[in-house]
């Protein structure tokens, strides 16, 4: 099957430059980029999250998403980072570029309202 085709028998589009996705290049994905992130960043916290923070000199920011096992089994902790990927992802060309940065939800996250958890994140994500 060609690849034009494939894809529309799977119903996806094709890239577009507009398009909110979530690329490689703007996430955290190797352990020596989280130590680093822990060791030299700044630490803000507030009800539903504690963020880390580290200038990265790189033209765009770099997520990274921590849940501990302590938030509950792994059907829960896959809908907190589905819920807190969602809100980076939508909002990514809104938070300041050049930073790593690494989320660490808190136990709340679960079963707080979307909008609320959207405002108290990028709410910590105001880089001055």
């Amino acid at each position: 099957m060609r690849r034009g085709a494939r894809r529309a028998a799977i119903g996806s589009l094709p890239f577009r430059a507009g398009r909110l996705d979530f690329p490689r290049e703007a996430r955290l994905v190797r352990r020596g980029d989280f130590d680093a992130v822990y060791r030299a960043g700044k630490r803000r916290s507030n009800s539903h999250f504690t963020v880390f923070l580290r200038a990265n000199q790189l033209p765009q920011s770099r997520f990274g998403f921590s849940i501990k096992k302590a938030l509950g089994g792994a059907v829960v902790r896959n809908r907190i980072r589905r819920r807190v990927r969602e809100i980076v992802r939508c909002h990514r060309l809104e938070i300041a570029a050049g930073w790593d940065v690494v989320i660490h939800p808190k136990s709340n996250v679960a079963k707080a309202e979307y909008a609320t958890l959207t405002a108290e994140l990028l709410r910590l994500l105001k880089i001055n």
